[in-house]
């Protein structure tokens, strides 16, 4: 049965060590006259918070009613919202004026109202101008004050003191807040037993300037970020002189029973010292996540060194960190495709994912029998979703017909809606998905392009190669792809298709491969020449279906539920073009993204579980992610680097693996030229794997989405470190390779040497080799509890390794120097 009522993130994934809970008996300011008296309000994460997402749940509402759009904001409700600002008249509370709030532009959502005046509140007069005549209602605006000082508002005193209003000035629209950009919750509904809860977008300075939020203030010490507030406010039934939810949330008739968490920001911007030395790093998305985490605590040391993470192709990437001249540090997951003995050391940082998140609410079909409890739960979000590699090969290939723009998809067996073919309309009707999905899945009606597909990035990675190695690792995915219909009739888009016969260019699409094409050439015509009245311009699949900047903007608008929906042409606009589409708010989004698991983490949003080589369903987590760790083997003839095989036996027989976990490798050839650089790198890889293993959303931490390295990846990770830092070649030395059948418990710390320690280098020719069917981990539960793996004696004998981190601890601080880290800032700082 899927959850109803709620957003349900994986325990292992939300951080919780600064979560808050309020309770309107104890907050609200009128509590004998608020919707839900005894309304709870929790908060997942309240400090370090930085562009992400947060869970908000909540306990003690009533069961909620959907809006209907152009009549009532619905019933029973709650709305979010992010302010600036504390209420000076009410310590303790957040000032109204400094709310993000009414860019939705729909009933009860708005920051201006039309009404009685003997409904207007005394604490609203200063903003009303009153009823003039039959035709003048009285008119509420709430001004939007923003951080700089500027004041929007449309109301105004004349020279003899009377409020009037200025027309031409749009309160719900202006320079620091649209429809495009705002991060407002306008309907939050709860279940039949008044709970729920949903992520929300926290928007930084970068995000909202007019918020400020996180912005540095440097009058303190250490520079701490701008705090901010996070605002419920209950809707009931009805607003002030009305039966319905009309009114904006800001009158004091809803105001006056918020509830509002305070918010701490990491600092935004640059946190290093002016002018230090940069060093490079290019490579893997999976790592930029930790790396961001790391870089501020290592900017404390006495070098001034900063690193400046490029993300982009690994291969690219790999390949240049194997010369002997200086390069960046490289970050892969895959080893140096060469004919030669590879010259890279490799040390594991990282061990996290690709994930599919998803953000879809329910809407229960008008047709049919509805049970009653699925009825209930319209609107509501669904909190899980189960995906196989022939399901995942649909998605990447465009083959359900909504995921094609309005051009000649008779290639996929659509004619017209009175003939669709067999091919299914989005993923949600497709009867393979329906198969092994929840029964409530077949009572919804849902119909969106971006329910077609998945938000895909462009450029090349090893992400997209071993997202191809898990599709091509199923019986079922490949017959699909060869041109073969599934059991219900559904063929792939031949434009993809991996059988020359069937593909239209004569050839077969190439897999695995590094990238995700859009292939099929298919186009909506340019009409504006024939039809200049109502003509729009040419649509091909990337206009229709745009990519995302990167893996981890997958998973920020699937939180924004946006899923980059193709606007309205606009015929006026000079040149002439199409828009964009509003995002979708809670309560009707509907999108599916490709990403990774750190980002999923950080922007909060529900992923998908994957049937794994075992045949069983997973979805990624701490737990799942070292299972698969503990299933890897050596990448082909390199034993120093491991990978999830999805078409190996040790995959097949690891039940409890997620099936697109990844290790990432630090990896350099330790004979480049400037032994200062490689020094440098070397304190790095040290405290990724030593205090950048600690899990948390502090500072210096590994963010949720990752997995603690076990044991002998960190001894592999140091000993490379200090070969990197040495000069000594893999070619004249022999690192330990890390074991494949030993599981670190998550929460021990003993295997985590809190320390930048340089280790004792085992003697060449003595490491042993990865082995190669370890058993399944034996991981149980859903939280990140401590988990035992049982001993094997093919776990490497790292010797002097463990004694000489500790010992090494002075030598290593003084040779290398806590390395600053610092990133220039990013666009979701």
């Amino acid at each position: 049965m899927s959850v109803l009522g709620s957003f349900t993130p994986s325990p292992a994934s939300a951080d919780t060590s600064s979560g808050v809970t309020v309770a309107s008996k104890d907050y609200d300011l009128d509590i004998t006259t608020a919707p839900f008296p005894d309304l709870k309000v929790t908060v997942s994460q309240t400090r370090n918070l930085v562009s992400q997402g947060i869970v908000v749940s909540w306990t003690g509402g009533k069961e909620s009613t959907k809006p209907i759009s152009g009549s009532i904001g619905g019933e029973n409700f709650l709305q979010i919202a992010q302010c600036w600002g504390e209420d000076p008249a009410h310590p303790g509370h957040p000032d109204r004026t400094t709310c993000q709030y009414g860019a939705s532009r729909s009933e009860g959502t708005t920051r201006n109202s039309s009404g009685e005046n003997a409904d207007v509140a005394s604490q609203d007069a200063e903003y009303t101008v009153p009823r003039t005549g039959v035709f003048t209602p009285a008119y509420t605006s709430i001004p939007f004050k923003g951080v700089d000082g500027t004041l929007i508002t449309d109301i105004v005193k004349n020279a003899s003191g009377a409020t009037t209003r200025t027309p031409e000035i749009d309160v719900n629209t202006n320079q620091f807040f649209t429809q495009l950009t705002t991060n407002e919750t306008k309907w939050a509904g709860s279940g039949p037993a008044g709970t729920g809860s949903v992520p929300f977008e926290i928007q930084t300075a970068m995000q909202s300037p007019g918020l400020g939020c996180g912005a540095p203030n440097t009058l303190v010490t250490p520079v701490a970020g701008q705090s901010c507030w996070l605002v419920v406010i209950p809707r009931g039934t009805g607003d002030s002189g009305s039966s319905t939810i009309t009114q904006s949330g800001l009158l004091w008739d809803s105001w006056q029973h918020h509830v509002a968490i305070k918010l701490d920001f990491e600092p935004i911007g640059i946190r290093c010292a002016i002018g230090a030395a940069e060093r490079q790093l290019s490579g893997s998305e999976l790592v930029s996540g930790a790396i961001s985490s790391w870089q501020p605590k290592l900017c404390t040391g006495p070098t001034g060194s900063a690193f400046v993470l490029s993300t982009g192709n690994e291969a690219e990437a790999v390949t240049g960190a194997s010369r002997t001249e200086p390069s960046p540090l490289a970050f892969t997951s895959r080893p140096l495709e060469t004919d030669e003995q590879d010259p890279v050391q490799y040390a594991p940082v990282a061990i996290a994912g690709l994930a599919v998140s998803f953000a879809i609410d329910r809407k229960v079909s008008p047709v049919g029998v509805v049970p009653d409890e699925y009825g209930a739960s319209n609107g509501l979000p669904f909190g899980s979703l189960n995906l196989t590699p022939r399901l995942i090969a649909k998605l990447l290939t465009q083959s359900y017909f909504e995921a094609l723009p309005p051009g000649d998809r008779s290639h996929v067996g659509f004619v017209s809606f009175d003939s669709p073919g067999k091919n299914a309309r989005t993923l949600v009707q497709d009867p393979d998905f329906l198969d092994v999905n929840d029964e409530e899945w077949a009572y919804q009606l849902m119909v969106s392009p971006s329910l077609g597909d998945l938000l895909l990035p462009s450029g090349r990675s090893d992400l997209a190669v071993q997202l191809w190695r898990y599709v091509l690792s199923d019986d079922d995915a490949r017959a699909f792809l060869d041109g073969q219909a599934d059991p219900w009739g559904m063929v792939v888009n031949p434009w993809y298709s991996t059988n020359a016969s069937v593909n239209p260019t004569g050839t077969g699409l190439a897999v695995p491969r590094e990238s995700l094409p859009k292939a099929d050439p298919i186009e909506k015509p340019d009409t504006t020449v024939t039809d200049p009245a109502n003509g729009t311009g040419a649509v091909n699949l990337v206009t229709w279906r745009p990519y995302t900047a990167d893996f981890e903007s997958g998973a920020y608008q699937t939180l924004r539920g946006d899923g980059l929906l193709l606007g309205t042409w606009d015929k006026f606009s000079t040149p002439p073009k199409y828009g964009k589409t509003a995002r979708e708010l809670i309560g009707s989004r509907g999108v599916l993204a490709l990403t990774t698991t750190p980002a999923a983490n950080r922007y909060q949003t529900i992923t998908a579980s994957l049937r794994n080589p075992a045949g069983k369903f997973v979805a990624p987590n701490e737990i799942s992610l070292l299972a698969a760790a503990a299933a890897m083997t050596p990448a082909g003839t390199q034993s120093r680097v491991l990978e999830f095989d999805p078409a190996g036996p040790t995959a097949a027989a690891a039940p409890t693996a997620y099936a697109l976990t990844m290790p990432v490798y630090a990896a350099i050839n330790p004979l480049q030229t400037d032994s200062t650089q490689r020094a440098v790198y070397a304190n790095l890889i040290r405290f990724a794997v030593q205090n950048g293993q600690t899990p948390g959303t502090d500072v210096g931490q590994l963010p949720p989405g990752y997995a603690p390295l076990p044991p002998s990846w960190v001894a592999q990770a140091l000993a490379a470190a200090a070969a990197i830092e040495s000069g000594i070649s893999p070619r004249a030395q022999t690192i330990p390779a890390p074991s494949t059948s030993e599981l670190t418990p998550p929460s021990a710390p003993a295997s985590r040497v809190q320390s930048y320690a340089k280790p004792t280098l085992p003697e060449p020719g003595l490491a042993p080799t990865a082995t190669g069917t370890p058993a399944d981990p034996l991981a149980t539960g859903i939280s990140a509890a401590p988990l035992l793996g049982r001993p094997t004696p093919t776990d490497p004998d790292v010797g002097p390794l463990s004694a000489a981190v500790p010992a090494g601890l002075l030598s290593g601080l003084l040779a290398a120097g806590m390395v600053p880290l610092y990133s220039r800032a990013r666009r979701k700082a």
